[in-house]
């Protein structure tokens, strides 16, 4: 009698609405070039506030995007969920007509730390200024940190699993690990992902009681991680969401299968817990390894977290090398996020997407605004550094203390 096949979680789709593109064809282009979208924070209401600096997405138009009755119902970070959802779909070939046939094998999982600030500035200003007969209905759901999940279920149609990750920044990187864990338990496929849009007044306001964050008004010096100059972080907006689906279902279809979702763990070590992190980061990382069934030495290249806080990079410099051995001090180490921003809950999902690309395209993006190293890093600077990738390592950490790790193979590797 043989074993049953292993079920495993494959990415098929990916979808991209980003500072530096506004599609995963125009996201990889500017990452692989190390191309820079930070700049002056326009967003309205924000002028007099001390935050100079922040990757904003300038080229999405809601409207063209999503259908008008969503537009009005929903925050700027569903938006842009739903924008990046139409795209994964397409990139994995599931159209409206492929998913609607069995809607409760398809769910849905994202994560979200800021929720719908500039929807609940909103409808707040219009209640304190008018009265509560001028509150739309849908301020009781469109600021919530799932309304994503629900709007993007309710849009498609998708009956399946369906939920939300709260976890902090690191939740993109655990709601991928959701979506993996659903698919090995039967799901046929999840939308996963994470969007943010974090630049409204009152969002940014609430932000500015981080320490971590940069203040600088500078672009080219607001966020550069590793260095004796790093000041914090600058916010994004915008995110990534994947299509996660059994792998041998997949290639059934004639779907391409893009990258495997091998391994993943998460800890916690507390808020601004800097120095701790690193003891937290470094058990993460093995314990993925450990999951993945994946040597040290299989990793190709390391996406770094990249806080930008002295503490925060020392800690994650020696975690890596921890976690590693003497393969961590080799091993290619880039944080495109650097020109782009950090977008909480999104940024690791666009850090993982970047990381399926490097591998499919075997080019490691460079690390933009990033010269002087100061950690024992192999840090990939200047420009893309030519690679064979097979395995990828994405590292992300919360501000309040989740440490997380997600192992992703290349599609081809293990086909059979």
């Amino acid at each position: 009698m043989t074993e049953p096949h292993p079920r495993r979680a494959a990415v098929t789709g990916i979808g991209v609405v980003a500072p530096n593109g506004a599609s995963t064809e125009s996201f990889w282009k500017s990452t692989q070039e190390g191309l820079s979208a930070l700049g002056p924070v326009t967003r309205e209401g924000c002028e007099h506030l001390p935050l100079r600096v922040a990757g904003e997405v300038r080229e999405f138009e809601p409207s063209a995007a999503v259908e008008e009755r969503y537009v009005v119902q929903t925050d700027r970070f569903t938006h842009f969920a739903l924008a990046a959802t139409d795209l994964a779909l397409e990139d994995a070939r599931l159209g409206q007509a492929d998913t609607g046939a069995a809607p409760y094998s398809v769910g849905v999982v994202t994560a979200a730390g800021s929720g719908g600030g500039e929807f609940g500035q909103r409808e707040l200003q219009r209640l304190w200024g008018k009265g509560s007969r001028f509150v739309g209905p849908y301020q009781s759901i469109a600021w919530f940190y799932a309304a994503s999940t629900g709007q993007i279920s309710i849009r498609r149609g998708f009956k399946g699993p369906c939920s939300v990750v709260a976890s902090d920044e690191a939740g993109g990187l655990d709601a991928l690990a959701h979506a993996a864990r659903a698919v090995r338990r039967g799901t046929d496929v999840i939308v996963a992902g994470a969007t943010e849009a974090p630049l409204a007044p009152y969002s940014v306001v609430c932000q500015l009681g981080y320490e971590e964050l940069s203040t600088c008004d500078d672009p080219e010096r607001a966020y550069r991680p590793f260095t004796e100059g790093a000041c914090g972080f600058v916010p994004a907006e915008g995110g990534a969401m994947f299509v996660v689906e059994e792998e041998s279902v997949a290639r059934e279809r004639g779907a391409r299968v893009r990258a495997r979702i091998a391994g993943h763990a998460a800890t916690f070590t507390g808020a601004s817990r800097w120095e701790q992190s690193r003891e937290g980061l470094a058990e993460a990382v093995r314990a993925a390894l450990a999951d993945a069934d994946c040597a040290p030495e299989e990793i190709d290249v390391v996406f770094a977290d990249a806080l930008g806080v002295p503490a925060a990079d020392r800690a994650e410099a020696l975690a890596i090398a921890d976690a590693l051995g003497a393969h961590g001090r080799r091993v290619p180490v880039t944080a495109p996020k650097t020109g782009i921003g950090r977008g909480y809950g999104a940024a690791p999902v666009l850090d993982s997407a970047a990381a399926v690309l490097a591998m499919e395209h075997g080019l490691i993006p460079p690390t933009p605004h990033v010269f002087d190293v100061c950690h024992d890093l192999d840090l990939v600077t200047g420009r893309a550094r030519p690679a064979e990738l097979r395995t990828a390592l994405v590292l992300s950490r919360g501000l309040m203390g989740s440490n997380s790790a997600l192992v992703l193979r290349h599609g081809a590797t293990d086909a059979s």
